[in-house]
């Protein structure tokens, strides 16, 4: 159970344009994530222009991004990313087993090189804060200063989104 309340649409007019917006963004959905923060209906209405962004505006290839957030969700071991985005991260055309051995990509076949530069760098994001120089090297080779700076905010935002829901235990949208 959420250690915060869980905000909907019902019988409040003060947020309903702010849902309205949420729920058309979001196909149609208000999910648990967003109940939660509509509790500070400013930081709500941040968050989703911020997130829009990070996930349909940017260069950085759906693949990619999928992969890291899909590695933030087993590094932060929070079931709600995993589940929310799994079947995402299939439509891009990650693999089950690649999802399945996030846990082990280093001893994995599964990935190719470009993956492998993104689990990397994903990994030390989100374990080590600091990123060593080998890392980075391979995230360089794969991909473009755009593609970089939006795949770091992607690893850097949906480690905000694992430690925010963990946090304040937001239960799985049914």
């Amino acid at each position: 159970m959420a250690r915060v309340e869980l905000i909907d649409d019902q019988g409040n007019a003060r947020l309903s344009s702010l849902v309205s917006e949420i729920k058309s963004k979001r196909q149609g959905r208000l999910l648990n994530l967003y109940k939660a923060l509509l509790n500070s209906p400013k930081l709500a209405e941040g968050w989703l222009h911020f997130f829009t962004a990070v996930r349909q505006h940017g260069k950085l290839a759906p693949e990619y991004r999928e992969l890291a957030v899909m590695a933030i969700a087993v590094h932060g071991r929070c079931e709600y990313i995993y589940r929310t985005h799994r079947d995402e991260a299939l439509a891009t055309g990650l693999k089950p087993a690649q999802l399945e051995n996030l846990s082990s990509w280093r001893e994995s076949q599964l990935y190719d090189e470009k993956q492998l530069a993104v689990l990397a760098y994903t990994e030390a994001m989100t374990l080590c804060i600091q990123v060593p120089d080998h890392v980075f090297r391979g995230v360089r080779e794969s991909f473009d200063d755009q593609e970089i700076v939006e795949l770091t905010t992607v690893i850097g935002g949906y480690n905000l989104v694992s430690r925010f829901l963990e946090a304040l235990e937001v239960d799985l949208d049914k």
